[in-house]
């Protein structure tokens, strides 16, 4: 056991044969080689934005041991594209943020020619299953959000602590609406079965008095 607790990767039968210790070699060649691990998120080249998919630097979490189970921190590996669901224009942006820990998985060749040209491409080089070739998948270990969508099976629940904001030309809503608060529309015009019911509509049957109107007539 090294000093620090952590048993290490050589023990006393790794060095009792010619097979043992053949055995032992093979398991370090194994060991070098990067295929799927916890990360944490340095940071990020986009911030939420409308933009194409960025980059992230990681630093593995799972730190290296040697032989003699000695503990050694990984250096970050910078600029490793992570996942967005995407499907040509069609997106859901939720970019990383500095401090996420997720997991990032490691190709087997290198992926720099690929991230250059984003098409066909022989491998940079003869390296594989390197951290240099990492992409980010995303979180695994995370508190509670304050800001999401819900599926459940009441239905579906969007919350946000600050504004939800929807642009498109038209929109439409199928079935009954219930608002809680306050609605204010700014321009256009509000119409219910095809008859204004904003501030410039008009009333048929006016009289004076305590006589009430007709409905509205636009």
């Amino acid at each position: 056991m090294s000093p620090n607790g952590s048993q290490p990767l050589l023990g006393s039968s790794d060095k009792n044969s010619d097979i043992n210790a053949l055995e032992a070699v093979i398991r370090a060649f194994f060991s070098g080689r990067w295929m799927a691990r916890p990360v944490k998120v340095i940071s990020v080249t986009n911030a939420g934005g409308v933009s194409p998919i960025g980059y992230v630097s990681l630093l593995p979490l799972v730190q290296q041991i040697d032989g003699e189970g000695d503990v050694t921190p990984h250096a970050t590996i910078y600029n490793a594209p992570y996942m967005r669901i995407q499907g040509g224009a069609n997106a859901v942006i939720l970019d990383p943020q500095a401090g996420d820990i997720g997991i990032a998985v490691f190709c087997d060749r290198d992926i720099s020619a690929v991230k250059s040209s984003r098409s066909e491409a022989p491998p940079g080089s003869s390296r594989q299953n390197d951290p240099a070739d990492a992409v980010y998948l995303g979180s695994i270990i995370a508190a509670a959000p304050a800001q999401y969508v819900r599926f459940n099976e009441s239905g579906i629940e969007l919350v946000s602590p600050t504004q939800v904001h929807i642009q498109a030309p038209a929109a439409v809503i199928d079935g009954n609406t219930t608002i809680n608060g306050n609605l204010s529309v700014n321009g256009g015009t509000v119409k219910n079965d095809g008859v204004s019911i904003d501030k410039t509509h008009t009333h048929s049957g006016v009289a004076s008095g305590s006589d009430t109107s007709g409905p509205p007539s636009t």
